[in-house]
């Protein structure tokens, strides 16, 4: 039991459990963002252009409901929603389009800031140390070469 308390305290002071707790309230705001973006923004016009079809209410009954003389229901509706599917679906391609952007953009920075030689972005302590310990070995087997020959 100890070691597991330990190994979670070195799991969340190493900032892993910060890291993910940000990506998930970034995750919930964006996912917000995404729904109105696609509810509110893209679905009305797409609308107008069909006439007026709401693509939410779009399904294809399989067994109509079945309601009493006095208007109550008997039995439900059975059906399939390819509306709500459609939409979930272009959530979808939204968000998967945006991450692509984001981690394209993110990959872009990593590989500029591991680059010694650009002097635009700041390289990382250890990227740096790695390049002057290969540069040190480089020279020391120039020398080593020079020596033998």
């Amino acid at each position: 039991m100890m070691k597991l308390f330990q190994e979670f305290k070195e799991f969340a002071v190493k900032g892993n459990m910060m890291d993910m707790a940000i990506g998930i309230i970034i995750g919930a705001a964006f996912n917000k963002v995404i729904d109105v973006l696609v509810k509110k923004v893209m679905l009305p016009p797409l609308s107008l252009l069909t006439d007026g079809v709401n693509f939410q209410n779009k399904k294809i009954v399989l067994k109509a409901a079945v309601l009493k003389t006095d208007g109550t229901p008997l039995s439900d509706e059975v059906a399939i929603g390819y509306g709500a599917f459609g939409e979930a679906f272009l959530d979808f391609l939204i968000v998967g389009f945006t991450v692509f952007i984001v981690v394209k953009f993110m990959n872009r920075l990593k590989r500029k800031s591991q680059d010694t030689k650009d002097t635009t972005v700041v390289t990382p302590k250890d990227i740096e140390l790695l390049d002057k310990l290969t540069q040190l070995m480089e020279e020391q087997n120039a020398l080593l070469k020079s020596k033998v020959n």
